[in-house]
């Protein structure tokens, strides 16, 4: 089987997609990887190719959530195009929206990671104004055109039906992630978060703001990207700055907690993996978060200051019940595997798959 995958390289999406790709590769499947956003590192280069079966396709497009972005979403259309013509994949696999509206031959999957509208709705507590009425427009045809879209979490589908209407056909397949750390290192005496610091999303700036009532330092790891209006000075925060992985793991894995008062976070890669580190974890109360973690993660409204620091103060209090947390976040963790979720996948490919050859029979016999 042969596939065709668009991957953003900013952010998660390239884990998830690595990830994907890698244990697709154990199941016989071929995977060409469509890039866009910024350049690649040489360290996700190296990456992917160090999984025989992926075909590293690259461009700078603008993605559809950029500013003005809709001259380079059509050179990426035609591109797409292209590729589908010269791979011929099995299905188009897009992690994105609006290209499932381009007229591909092969059926067409979204996997739904994120979108601008439920972003607005979760931090700003309101809708996007007018300058997104495209990029919505957009991504209801494209979800519209879909032969299936994917979420990873049941809240991150039932907002997607929210916001643009039902798709087609729909699968909540949970993402997957592999480290190699065993989570049972001695852990030290901090707090860590990682992930777009500059993204109100993730709500550090709470975490931030409580760091000097604790007596265990905060260590902040990911790009800042803020203004001088907005610096981080408070006492108790130290910044890492963006982290390879293997050096960001090397910090999880001594951390005795992780900490995301997230308002925003439809599935939470870097919660996955700070879980199988074994630390313990402290989040934003949002549906999303606790379907994932049900009773493996301590939960905080992201607008109570005082509820973290005094959830922080419990588990430093308490270093049973803070090994007793890291123990059951692990635990639960484990079961969010890469081959779990590329089986998900892989039968949902083949459905789609059998379903495009019998429709394409029928029409023959006609």
């Amino acid at each position: 089987m042969k596939i065709l995958m668009t991957a953003d390289t900013i952010g998660g999406v390239w884990t998830y997609a690595l990830e994907l790709a890698g244990e697709l590769h154990h199941q016989g499947v071929e995977v060409t990887l469509a890039t866009m956003g910024d350049p690649l590192r040489s360290r996700q280069r190296r990456d992917a190719h160090a999984i025989p079966s992926l075909t590293l396709c690259e461009s700078t497009y603008k993605l559809e959530w950029m500013d003005d972005p809709w001259h380079d979403v059509q050179e990426a259309g035609d591109w797409l195009l292209y590729l589908e013509d010269t791979v011929r994949p099995d299905v188009v696999h897009l992690n994105g929206y609006v290209h499932a509206a381009l007229p591909f031959k092969a059926p067409v999957m979204i996997t739904a990671h994120s979108c601008v509208v439920s972003w607005w709705q979760a931090v700003k507590k309101c809708s996007p104004p007018d300058s997104w009425n495209a990029y919505a427009h957009a991504v209801r045809k494209g979800i519209e055109a879909a032969d299936m879209v994917v979420a990873p979490t049941r809240a991150m589908l039932n907002t997607i039906i929210a916001n643009y209407g039902s798709p087609t056909r729909s699968q909540v397949v949970p993402n997957g992630r592999r480290l190699d750390v065993t989570g049972t290192s001695p852990k030290w005496p901090f707090i860590i978060s990682a992930g777009r610091l500059w993204d109100e999303a993730k709500n550090v700036r709470l975490l931030e703001e409580v760091a000097s009532r604790l007596p265990w330092p905060v260590w902040l790891a990911g790009e800042t990207m803020l203004t001088q209006s907005q610096p981080f000075r408070r006492r108790n925060v130290n910044l890492l700055g963006p982290l390879p992985f293997p050096e960001l793991a090397r910090w999880l894995d001594r951390a005795a907690i992780y900490a995301l008062p997230a308002r925003y976070e439809p599935f939470g890669l870097s919660v996955v993996e700070a879980a199988l580190c074994g630390c313990a974890l402290v989040l934003g109360d949002i549906e999303s978060l606790r379907e994932v973690w049900g009773q493996a993660a301590l939960y905080v409204s992201p607008d109570d200051r005082d509820g973290l620091a005094a959830t922080l103060q419990g588990l430093i209090d308490d270093p049973e019940r803070c090994h007793h947390q890291g123990r059951i976040a692990r635990e639960r963790a484990l079961k969010f595997t890469p081959e779990r979720m590329a089986g998900a996948y892989l039968a949902l490919y083949r459905r789609l798959a059998a379903s495009r050859a019998g429709v394409q029979e029928a029409a023959c016999a006609s």
